[in-house]
C-alpha cells in the first residue's frame, strides 16, 4: 500500500496541477481551508491528504513516505498500515482546522497555527502520524533525522522578501535544488557529501520531539510554510 500511496499522490499531483490551469476554481473545492470546511467542505480533509503544492513539496513528502510508510507496513501489517494512513491524515486535517481558530485568539498564534483562511495541502499529517506510532512500537530503533533541509527552508523563508523578480526565482530554484542535494546526501559514501544532509542519530522514540518543537520554536518568530499542527 506504501507504493499505491505514492503513485495516487503522484496522479493526483498530475492531475491537480493541469486542473489548476485549465479550471482555476478548482482548488477551492479541494484543498482544505478552515472557514470553508466549518461551511459544509467536509470532504477536503482527505481530498487535502493527496494534493502537494509543487515539486519539491511532492518529493519530500514521498521520499519520507517511502521509508517510514514501508517499514510501517512490515511491521503491522498491510490493512492495518491503510487505515492508519488515511485515518492519520484525516485527524491531522481535523485538528488543523480546530487550531486555526485556536491561533485567532492569541499573539502569533497564526504564525503558529495559519488562520481559518489559510489553505492546507500535502500528506505531512499522515506521514507524521507514521512517524508517531513508529516511535512507540520500536522506540528504541535508531534512525537519522537529517537537519539541512530544515535549515535551508528557514532561511528560505527568512531571505526570500527581500528578493522579487527573476533574482527570486533562481534563488529558489538554487535552494530547493541544495535540500535535494542534501536529502540525497544522507545515503552518499563520501563522507563530506553525507556531511551537508546533517543527519542526526536519534532512537525514533525521541525523532518526533526533535522535528516539532523546533518548528514550533521557530514558528513563533517566523511565518513559516509548514502546517505545525
Amino acid at each position: 500500500f506504501t507504493m499505491w500511496f505514492i503513485a495516487i499522490n503522484c496522479l493526483a499531483f498530475i492531475l491537480w496541477t493541469l486542473s489548476l490551469v485549465i479550471f482555476p476554481g478548482t482548488a477551492s473545492h479541494l484543498v482544505l481551508t478552515p472557514s470553508l470546511f466549518v461551511k459544509g467542505y467536509f470532504w477536503t480533509l482527505l481530498t487535502s491528504m493527496f494534493l502537494h503544492a509543487n515539486i519539491f513539496h511532492i518529493f519530500v513528502n514521498m521520499f519520507s513516505l517511502f521509508f517510514l510508510g514501508i517499514l510501517t507496513e512490515q511491521i503491522i501489517g498491510r490493512k492495518r498500515f491503510f487505515w492508519f494512513y488515511i485515518a492519520a491524515g484525516l485527524f491531522a486535517g481535523l485538528i488543523y482546522v480546530i487550531f486555526s481558530y485556536i491561533g485567532t485568539l492569541f499573539y502569533r498564534g497564526d504564525f503558529l497555527f495559519g488562520t481559518p483562511a489559510t489553505a492546507a495541502v500535502g500528506a505531512s499529517g499522515a506521514i507524521f502520524g507514521l512517524l508517531g506510532i513508529l516511535s512507540v512500537l520500536i522506540p528504541k530503533k535508531k534512525v537519522d533525522l537529517i537537519a539541512g533541509p530544515l535549515i535551508l527552508i528557514i532561511l528560505q523563508v527568512m531571505i526570500s522578501p527581500f528578493l522579487s523578480g527573476t533574482t527570486l526565482n533562481v534563488f529558489s530554484f538554487a535552494v530547493n535544488l541544495l535540500i535535494i542535494l542534501t536529502i540525497f546526501g544522507l545515503f552518499s559514501r563520501n563522507p563530506i557529501f553525507r556531511a551537508l544532509a546533517l543527519p542526526v542519530h536519534l532512537s525514533f522514540s525521541i525523532v518526533p520531539v526533535v522535528a516539532i518543537v523546533p518548528l514550533f520554536i521557530i514558528g513563533f518568530f517566523v511565518d513559516l510554510p509548514i502546517g505545525n499542527t
